[in-house]
């Protein structure tokens, strides 16, 4: 039985800690430098999976515009808070809940170690505390790939209430059916840090809300023709990749759960190696289709790279992670048009790179590396379909209620003059906007075009008609 102990100063005295943890050592056989050295490169995993999400804010910002940068900034602000909480408060023991019947379990509200505190009940080779620190980090990615979806459309409190509700039970009782030790695991599905468990979770809940919600306004005409909404701050796109890329190095290493050197560094070179093959396929695909090199395709390339090989970093050989990467790569460009054509607007791509990439890397589990085979690619098709099954409605039916009582959508006007002033009543960046003559499009007034600059009241014109 599980005990709630709670601590009265924030710095245990070593003495205990030496003792509880040598317990652990004794009786595991984890020696105390390796116990070290697990703990210390899984809290370093951590933080970098924590600054995660400051690339995810900052792509997000980046490729949306600038009259809605607030409200995606407080959203992602809001995602990573809430999550952490809950997951604390529930999601950790239902993600986790020792041992149940494969679907569903839950062993209790808020954190509670074992006997011996020092050691996680999955892993000997470090604390509790680092086990759920590790884990929570990538509790809010699901939500913060849908914000980026929903992006300068979605009304705020709908958002918060989908977040904080998807967070805490679609995403870990779906994980529980995988990393919690329930019946996809028995299976032998293998998603070794998550382009299904968290990154498809997440693009079902993205392409749920898309449905529900529609386009922004302008972006498709009435002839069927798809208009561009260029991004604000390519440089902040661009920053935020990268930080997302280095945040991988701990969202992938990371999840070899110890500090084994071999391991590890095989798994930080498999990512490294796809997230470069993802962003010259997506650079060449791109330009090949448009006649120009877009910037946009070729961080986006960078990303489905990163997504396709999450599932088996650590099953990989460097062809295989290259080939793995440049399929990503080239697939991501062509759901962008895809999506495009069937009029599924997503501001940032995030159904793209996150769903259908997430996808591919699940299956290429059974394609390539140490793994591959008929059964196990079979196994990975019924994963991917059970996820769809479950967080497809999930999110779906979560969206569907909220639309139905009090709206997920800002009426037009609201859209026009920007989610940073109808939500928040300030603006990102106060000084651009006024220069830019305050209209409808990137401002917070009610300016006529006539009144603003002639190029820009055309690019107005033209992001309105057939709204």
């Amino acid at each position: 039985m599980k005990l709630i102990k709670k601590f009265g100063s924030v710095a245990v005295p070593l003495v205990i800690v030496a003792g509880l943890a040598s317990t652990a050592w004794a009786e595991d056989e984890v020696s105390i430098e390796m116990f070290t050295a697990n703990n210390i490169w899984m809290m370093l995993a951590a933080a970098l999976v924590f600054i995660m999400h400051l690339g995810f804010a900052s792509v997000e910002s980046g490729l949306t515009r600038a009259k809605n940068t607030t409200n995606i900034l407080f959203k992602n602000t809001f995602i990573v808070s809430i999550g952490i909480i809950t997951y604390a408060l529930v999601g950790f023991n239902l993600m986790y809940p020792g041992d149940f019947n494969g679907w569903f379990g839950f062993a209790g509200f808020g954190l509670f170690p074992g006997e011996a505190d020092m050691t996680s009940a999955y892993n000997v080779g470090y604390t509790y505390w680092t086990d759920f620190l590790f884990q929570a980090m990538f509790a809010a990615t699901a939500a913060t790939i849908v914000s980026g979806a929903v992006a300068e459309r979605v009304k705020l409190a709908p958002f918060m209430i989908f977040s904080t509700v998807f967070v805490a039970f679609v995403y870990t009782v779906a994980g529980s059916w995988k990393w919690g030790g329930g019946w996809l695991n028995e299976m032998g599905f293998y998603d070794f840090a998550g382009s299904t468990l968290v990154h498809s979770v997440g693009g079902w809940g993205a392409l749920a809300g898309v449905l529900l919600l529609g386009p922004r306004l302008g972006k498709y005409t009435k002839d069927g023709k798809v208009h561009a909404i260029p991004g604000s701050n390519m440089a902040l796109a661009t920053i935020g990749v990268f930080l997302l890329w280095l945040g991988w190095f701990g969202f992938n290493g990371g999840s070899v759960l110890s500090a084994d050197p071999a391991l590890v560094s095989l798994t930080l070179v498999t990512t490294c190696l796809a997230a470069s093959a993802g962003c010259l396929a997506a650079i060449f695909a791109s330009w090949a289709m448009s006649g120009k090199p877009d910037l946009s395709m070729a961080l986006n390339g960078i990303l489905a790279g990163l997504v396709g090989i999450t599932a088996g970093a650590d099953q990989m050989a460097m062809g295989s992670a290259i080939l793995i990467g440049a399929i990503a790569g080239v697939l991501v460009v062509y759901a962008v048009m895809f999506f495009d054509r069937v009029k599924i607007d997503d501001p940032v791509g995030a159904i793209s790179v996150h769903l259908v990439c997430g996808v591919w890397g699940t299956l290429a589990v059974g394609i390539f590396g140490s793994m591959a085979g008929i059964e196990q690619l079979w196994i990975q098709c019924v994963g991917i379909f059970a996820y769809a099954a479950f967080c497809f409605p999930a999110a779906l039916a979560i969206f569907a209620i909220l639309k139905a009582t009090v709206g997920i959508r800002v009426s037009e006007e609201e859209e026009m003059e920007g989610l940073d002033w109808s939500e928040h009543g300030m603006q990102a960046y106060p000084d651009f906007q006024q220069s830019a003559a305050g209209s409808g499009l990137f401002g917070h007034g009610t300016s006529s075009a006539a009144k603003v600059a002639p190029a820009y009241a055309t690019s107005t014109k033209t992001a309105t008609e057939g709204a």
